[in-house]
């Protein structure tokens, strides 16, 4: 690694294992400090187990993990100061008031109390809860009260954020503001890792993805890259003005056909000779063409091709 870098996390040879059932399998990474990284992958993949063992929460069957210089099973305090935590199914305590959840929490950090106050209020207002500051949680929405625990995890100016499956659920309003206060964050120096299921936030937000599956590590790349690296993987996008089935476009060249709303994507390698069959399929069926796409692979599209390749 080079001397010029610094490392928010460093981990080698992590694997942890329940009752025979290997849930981590001897994964291997860094984070870069300020960078915004992803883990990606489908519910069972290994993400939340991965966070647990950087967080502290479970303890590796073998392997190290470094939070900064300090390795979170030889000293956990210190690695935890550097950190804030949002997890998956985190809750704030529904008989408190916004205020009072963010005042608990700097209380437990040590942050003298006329700092914590200022801290909680600026927070509020950062997350639009300044007006319901007094009101029970109980009383607030499943976005709103997640908007709350994001704001916990940020009390103690973390230099380390873990937010997992952060917007999964959530209404249009609260996800955007999350991932706008994501960015926001990270632009200001919190290095930040991310673990979520939702492709096109990986997409959006993340400076690299590690796409993780059935425990091991996929690859890890910048998005754009490993969109570049299956370039190979274009598809097709066509509306046809009569209900038409997938199957049905299992046509020379299409290695895959699925609806994606009213539309239909077809995968091939080669969309110039996919093209004109199409159209023969539009007249000898009598069935015009409302719309016709060809795209360059999304990260949807390398996630599905590595994921596939790992299983077969």
């Amino acid at each position: 690694m080079q001397s010029d870098k610094t490392y928010s996390i460093k981990i080698e040879n992590l694997t942890k294992q329940f009752n025979g059932f290997t849930a981590v399998d001897n994964i291997s990474f860094f984070v870069e400090s300020g960078e915004l990284f992803g883990l990606l992958g489908p519910n069972g993949a290994g993400k939340t187990t991965t966070i647990r063992m950087l967080t502290g929460i479970l303890k590796p069957t073998r392997g190290t993990a470094y939070i900064g210089e300090y390795d979170i099973q030889k000293k956990p305090l210190e690695a935890k100061q550097l950190m804030g935590i949002v997890p998956e199914m985190a809750n704030a305590y529904v008989d408190l008031s916004a205020i009072k959840n963010l005042l608990l929490i700097g209380e437990l950090y040590g942050i003298e109390k006329k700092e914590r106050i200022k801290k909680a209020e600026d927070l509020l207002k950062l997350f639009g809860l300044y007006k319901k500051r007094y009101q029970k949680t109980r009383t607030f929405s499943k976005g709103m009260q997640q908007r709350l625990i994001v704001a916990m995890g940020l009390m103690n100016d973390p230099k380390l954020l873990f937010l997992d499956e952060p917007t999964s659920g959530l209404d249009v309003e609260s996800v955007r503001l999350i991932r706008r206060l994501i960015r926001q964050f990270n632009n200001n120096g919190t290095t930040i890792v991310l673990t979520t299921h939702n492709i096109e936030e990986a997409n959006q937000l993340c400076d690299r993805v590690a796409i993780m599956n059935h425990g091991e590590i996929v690859v890890i790349d910048r998005p754009e890259k490993l969109k570049h690296a299956i370039q190979s993987t274009s598809s097709i996008e066509i509306a046809f003005d009569k209900k038409v089935k997938a199957e049905e476009l299992m046509l020379d060249g299409v290695t895959e056909a699925k609806k994606v709303g009213d539309k239909l994507k077809l995968y091939t390698e080669k969309p110039e000779d996919v093209i004109p069959i199409l159209i023969k399929y539009s007249q000898s069926s009598s069935n015009k063409i409302i719309s016709l796409n060809t795209l360059a692979p999304n990260l949807e599209d390398v996630f599905l091709k590595l994921t596939k390749r790992e299983e077969k």
